[in-house]
């Protein structure tokens, strides 16, 4: 499995935030960006801004086999 990352900084804005938030797949991620952005940057939740933060998920370079 591949997990997905999102780097705020990717984002426009001008607060400058160096949040990355990372997850193992696209719903948790984009839950947990979400709320980033409501909490953080003041933003609304609504269906364009949850377009933009997709439009900003990568996949994560594979670091080799997990450790337990």
């Amino acid at each position: 499995m591949t997990r997905k990352f999102m780097d705020c900084r990717e984002m426009p804005s001008e607060s400058r935030c160096s949040v990355a938030i990372a997850a193992d797949d696209d719903v948790e991620l984009l839950e947990a960006a979400v709320q980033h952005a409501v909490a953080v940057h003041q933003e609304r939740d609504t269906p364009e801004l949850r377009r933009e933060i997709k439009r900003h998920f990568h996949d994560m370079p594979s670091q080799g086999a997990p450790v337990p």
